[in-house]
């Protein structure tokens, strides 16, 4: 079955296909409130679930299955489907990404169909450089030489990837990162410690993503 395709923003704005991440559903409040500041900003979203979050929801048969997420490389295969989808519907090209696991998904595509010219560019929104706890288990081995134009939004004490770990890992020059001073894999801060909040930092965000699309679309 086709994924549901949840349809956010302006219909002439760049289009970005957003997957979600790992626990949390497509229409989780992080993923409304990222894809309502997008939409305030031009750019038009396509939100997607993969089949084990979808298949967690309640229907007609009964309560939904409560699934774990697969290995990111089970479900490359569901992100190219949808992103086929979405260029027929809009004629394409499109920019790809997501929120954490959804984002590196999209990372793990982003080469593949951008020399095919279906992809414009990559938005990675809190990327898991690796397990919380275990640096040493990179996740980073197909960065070093994406082609990809690429923007990676974190948190500097992220604890997927902190201000403190990422710089020194061989990153392709072409990925930008933008860092949101003590925001966690939500982007949200300390309040009190860093003067920010949580609604400061999504739009930051929102903003840095949009003129990154405009620029490379």
């Amino acid at each position: 079955m086709d994924a549901e395709l949840l349809w956010e923003g302006p219909a002439e704005g760049p289009v970005l296909v957003l997957a979600h991440g790992a626990g949390a559903a497509m229409d989780s409040d992080w993923m409304n409130r990222m894809a309502a500041l997008l939409a305030e900003r031009g750019i038009r979203t396509a939100r997607f679930e993969f089949a084990y979050m979808a298949a967690r929801r309640p229907s007609a048969a009964g309560p939904g299955a409560r699934k774990p997420p697969p290995r990111a490389e089970k479900v490359i295969d569901e992100y190219r489907a949808v992103v086929e989808r979405v260029i027929a519907e809009t004629g394409g090209p499109v920019a790809i990404g997501g929120k954490s696991m959804g984002g590196r998904v999209a990372s793990m595509v982003a080469d593949e169909l951008h020399a095919a010219g279906e992809v414009s560019a990559l938005v990675c929104l809190g990327y898991p450089f690796h397990p919380p706890g275990s640096p040493e288990k990179l996740r980073t081995a197909h960065l070093e030489a994406l082609q990809t134009p690429t923007l990676i939004v974190q948190g500097t004490r992220d604890p997927f990837g902190t201000v403190d770990e990422v710089p020194a890992y061989p990153l392709a020059p072409g990925i930008r990162l933008l860092w949101l001073d003590d925001g966690e894999h939500e982007f949200k801060p300390r309040v009190k410690i860093s003067g920010h909040t949580h609604a400061q930092h999504l739009a930051a965000a929102a903003d840095a993503v949009a003129a990154f699309l405009e620029s490379t679309g």
